[in-house]
């Protein structure tokens, strides 16, 4: 009887190889997004030999620099970081990427930050009809409301885009 040996992270469930390999193979500048219990982070990725190297980064936290106040990883605190993900991109010269969830099912929060990344400017391949709708992106049905676009034209004018 022969024994074949999983991957460990394939076991833990932290790659999906079969996706992974598509990734590599187009060569594509890639996202990710992950959400925490309390925060969102958004990257934009390149792929090479040696590892992925992170050309862009934003992280929820940076949004309170910026205003916002309430949950850091609701659909609108999610929709920002991606904008904020994406305009750092723009940048640093990125025109367009992928998206790469990995082992992570499509959630309408990854949903919303990949919104933002398109509405930065980036050029990402999606069908409209996944994004939340602008009431939720809003934030209309939170019980902290924000300025959504208060803070996005904050953004905008280069507060944290370092």
């Amino acid at each position: 009887m022969a024994y074949s040996q999983i991957l460990r992270r394939s076991r833990e469930e932290k790659t999906n190889y079969k996706k992974r390999k598509g990734l590599l193979i187009g060569r594509r500048d890639f996202i990710s997004v992950q959400i925490s219990n309390e925060n969102t982070l958004v990257q934009i990725h390149k792929p090479e030999i040696n590892g992925d190297r992170v050309l862009a980064s934003a992280h929820s936290r940076s949004l309170l620099n910026m205003g916002w106040k309430g949950s850091r990883k609701s659909i609108p605190a999610a929709y920002l970081t991606g904008y904020l993900a994406g305009k750092k991109a723009m940048t640093k010269g990125v025109k367009d990427a992928i998206l790469y969830t990995g082992t992570r099912k499509y959630t309408q929060r990854i949903a919303a930050a990949l919104k933002g990344v398109i509405d930065a400017g980036l050029k990402v391949p999606a069908d409209k009809e996944t994004f939340p709708n602008e009431e939720r992106i809003k934030g209309k049905y939170l019980k902290v409301t924000n300025d959504v676009d208060q803070v996005k034209s904050r953004i905008d004018g280069g507060v944290s885009t370092k």
